[in-house]
């Protein structure tokens, strides 16, 4: 047993049962959408490569390896031990976050709102944006150590990557958008090397809104679930930059989302994201499902 597996949370039975893998092999055997693929790729891809994407600490050194260390926010701090949160100097705006999951975070900054409260640990893999005066330190910790004592995805039947991620926190530097607050989030959608739809989602803490565009910048008439923003998006003047940054931190790989924020003065990375949604993304009209699989081949083998 390697180290990352010894010091994990046990995943439940069927997060690790032989016989749950066989049934899922069997039907994601010839899959032909794209959440079908997600699937495919959960159970059949065991390459290191999605690990150090799936892992926050892990995965600016892939970055920095692809010529976009300056792309990097910064790392205040990457804690082995919850504990370290306490007597850590942090600045007024800071981020919190696991390094071994996804769509968890602290945010703390003046710009929260005045009556936004941390959040309690046993809520889990929690989202909160809340103001320094808000946060006690120890309930800090608390949520951080809550995070640590939890394996992300349900075990190797599933997301299999998270599940040979070792526990840690990183602290990271709070990012500004144009407007003061949270910036957006542009996902790219890489397949084979090549961008083919991006994904704008806005207003994380207030009103959310998500659109899907195509690489010309054109609307797709598809809803992942949270409204179109009104007035739409602007093409974003770095687009084609944004477009070759994706392309080539996700050039190994077959597919792989590649999530950056575009502020005011810099392009900054996010996160790499094999497992969108864990196979469940949400598509209306459903023939984009099959779109978005149409452009991943997805190989018989892993290597």
């Amino acid at each position: 047993m390697t180290e990352p597996e010894r010091s994990l949370p046990r995943a439940r039975w069927r997060g690790r049962s032989r016989l749950v893998r066989l049934a899922r092999l069997w039907r994601t055997r010839r899959p032909r959408r794209f959440t079908e693929k997600v699937c495919y790729k959960m159970l059949r891809d065991r390459r290191e490569l999605l690990v150090t994407f799936a892992d926050k600490a892990a995965v600016r050194g892939h970055v920095i390896q692809a010529g976009y260390g300056h792309l990097l926010p910064e790392a205040l701090a990457v804690l082995d031990d919850a504990d370290a949160l306490l007597a850590l100097d942090l600045p007024e705006s800071y981020v919190v976050k696991p390094t071994h999951g996804s769509g968890a975070a602290i945010v703390v900054s003046p710009a929260a709102p005045v009556d936004a409260t941390l959040p309690r640990p046993e809520w889990g893999w929690v989202y909160a944006h809340v103001r320094p005066e808000a946060v006690e330190r120890g309930a800090l910790r608390d949520i951080a150590d809550r995070w640590c004592e939890q394996l992300y995805g349900r075990g190797p039947n599933e997301e299999w990557a998270y599940s040979r991620i070792r526990p840690r926190i990183i602290v990271e530097e709070r990012l500004v958008g144009a407007d003061g607050g949270i910036p957006d989030d542009c996902k790219l959608f890489v397949f084979h090397g090549r961008v083919r739809y991006v994904e704008m989602d806005s207003g994380r803490f207030g009103t959310r809104t998500q659109d899907f565009f195509d690489v010309d910048w054109q609307h797709l008439p598809l809803s992942g679930g949270p409204a179109w923003a009104d007035p739409p998006h602007p093409r974003p003047d770095r687009l084609d930059e944004m477009i070759t940054i994706a392309e080539r931190l996700g050039a190994d790989t077959d597919f792989v989302r590649v999530d950056l924020y575009l502020l005011p003065d810099r392009i900054v990375f996010g996160e790499l994201t094999s497992y969108p949604a864990g196979g469940h993304s949400p598509f209306d009209p459903d023939a984009y499902d099959v779109e978005f699989g149409s452009h991943w081949t997805v190989p018989r083998r892993y290597r």
